[in-house]
């Protein structure tokens, strides 16, 4: 089919490339030139898994650039709307980009044609956008209206797409049924999976990708209630942790616990410092905002962001009590990302914690495997914050190991070179990579979450006096 996609962020650029992948003639649309100018010399904006190589596979053939919304929908029987759904002042989710790409799509429409709305948005704004297109000149007959949420995860975009768990398509007539279905037919037959050139994943339990048929609204619901579900499974271990971490017990036994209930599972129980990056917070809020115009009380929603913030407090507590004082401490950090496999630092709470410690007056060395250029845009960009070329070159010579965000590479360091690296044996651990016994048999003192701090053996006596973490707002953090 001829699809158009417009907005090339992360949502827009991946879903326009695998669309190609699969067949389909794609129209990716920005109106950054300068972005379109890039695309087109096969120059991908972010850090993303098999998107260089799908790009370069299909640019200039199946995947075309433009900077243009009417061309493109002039030439297109199906169009994807995945622009930016920014969080407003009053916490829900700004539409204006939508509404202002809905507009131009209007006076372009020429023949019968599908728009679908992909980006996260609230209940309803399908109505809003049909109600848009009308308004705006384009003819009833002429047009349908679906919901075709997304469920990328930065780091795993293109695999995401291309071995869903589910496809969801919402969708109020036939044309926009038989529109959509048309579009998935490779994923949903399996025929994409049985090309020799296919992205492998080793994963797929089926050779056919499944797929829910809802109405509109539903499609719209299902995509803030998963993001809101996941939030809330992370904040429920965080906050069992901390429990945890009070009483003695072990989170990550706990978690093992808990994971194997195969009405729970094991995804999502990783205690830590909490949740980051562009959907899961903005989401969270916009959700609420739903509820609340929606007459419910969805109180549940404000305890998962609450206990949320309060996990960067507790590890910047941590970080007190292992070093006392923070001012003119130096302090090597791993990961600036709001998780792995991701440059994206967008509500990133490793970016929150620097920050929070250089108000402290903490000096930081800090390494990305990714993330660093898009960290330069938004730390400070003077000498409290040093960039290292790698993971050792950032302790070297510092007070204290702080790790950030999961990536791979952070979970299988040299125990015994970070040791002789160090000023002070010390590591505080805000994704919980490491077994305790490791750290210690290394001679490092390890902090995590929700487990006792653990000494080396020769530092017994340092473990004894060592009281139990306070709660956080005993000594409220500064900057957060």
């Amino acid at each position: 089919m001829r699809i158009a996609v417009i907005g090339s962020g992360y949502v827009g650029l991946t879903s326009a490339v695998c669309f190609a992948e699969i067949g389909h003639n794609v129209i990716s649309v920005d109106n950054d030139k300068l972005k379109i100018a890039a695309l087109e010399r096969g120059t991908v904006p972010f850090h993303e898994r098999f998107l260089p190589e799908l790009l370069m596979r299909h640019r200039g053939g199946r995947l075309q650039f433009s900077a243009s919304v009417a061309d493109a929908v002039s030439e297109s029987e199906a169009v994807f709307i995945t622009v930016g759904t920014p969080q407003s002042e009053t916490g829900e989710a700004d539409l204006s980009f939508v509404e202002a790409v809905a507009r131009e799509v209007a006076s372009a429409i020429r023949s019968s044609i599908v728009i679908i709305e992909k980006s996260t948005v609230p209940v309803r704004t399908c109505e809003s956008l049909r109600k848009t297109l009308l308004l705006n000149g384009a003819q009833q007959t002429l047009f349908s209206v679906a919901s075709n949420p997304e469920f990328l995860r930065e780091g795993t975009a293109v695999t995401d797409f291309l071995y869903p768990d589910r496809i969801v398509i919402g969708v109020d007539d036939h044309l926009s049924a038989t529109v959509m279905h048309e579009i998935y037919r490779p994923l949903t037959t399996g025929s994409y999976y049985r090309r020799e050139e296919a992205i492998p994943f080793e994963k797929r339990a089926t050779q056919q990708a499944p797929i829910i048929v809802t109405n509109a609204k539903s499609a719209e619901l299902i995509k803030h209630a998963c993001n809101a579900f996941l939030a809330m499974k992370i904040s429920f271990i965080n906050a069992v942790a901390n429990i945890s971490e009070s009483v003695g017990a072990d989170i990550e036994q706990v978690c093992a616990g808990i994971g194997s209930d195969s009405r729970i599972g094991p995804k999502f129980l990783n205690a830590g410092i909490g949740y980051g990056g562009s959907c899961f917070p903005k989401d969270i809020q916009a959700f609420q905002v739903v509820a609340h115009q929606c007459n419910c009380d969805f109180g549940l929603l404000a305890e998962v962001m609450r206990i949320n913030s309060d996990q960067a407090r507790r590890f910047l507590t941590k970080v007190r009590d292992a070093l006392w004082t923070l001012r003119g401490k130096r302090l090597a950090v791993l990961g600036l990302a709001f998780k792995g496999d991701t440059d994206d630092v967008r509500e990133s709470p490793a970016i929150a914690i620097i920050e929070a410690l250089l108000k402290e007056g903490a000096l930081i060395r800090a390494y990305d495997p990714a993330a660093i250029p898009k960290a330069k845009g938004v730390l400070p960009d003077n000498n409290s914050v040093v960039y290292a070329a790698d993971a050792y070159d950032a302790v070297a010579e510092c007070d204290a190991l702080l790790i950030l965000t999961e990536w791979k590479e952070f979970a299988s360091l040299d125990l015994h070179k970070i040791r002789s690296l160090l000023k002070h044996p010390i590591v505080i651990d805000g994704r919980n990579l490491y077994e305790t016994a490791r750290m210690t048999n290394a001679g490092l003192i390890y902090y995590s979450t929700g487990r006792s701090a653990s000494f080396p053996a020769h530092m017994s006596s340092i473990a004894h006096q060592t009281a139990p973490l306070p709660a956080p707002f005993v000594r409220p953090a500064v900057g957060l």
